[in-house]
């Protein structure tokens, strides 16, 4: 019971983690994304 209650924090603490980076680095993420929409529809 303790292993799973232990496993669940960390998989949040996780998440919580990888959405403060994903909002950190957003403008970065949005960069890319505009490169590869141009990149598709340039063709």
């Amino acid at each position: 019971m303790d292993l799973i209650f232990i496993l669940k924090i960390i998989i949040c603490l996780g998440i919580f983690i990888g959405i403060y980076a994903i909002i950190r680095n957003f403008d970065i993420i949005r960069i890319i994304l505009i490169y590869f929409k141009d990149k598709l529809l340039r063709k």
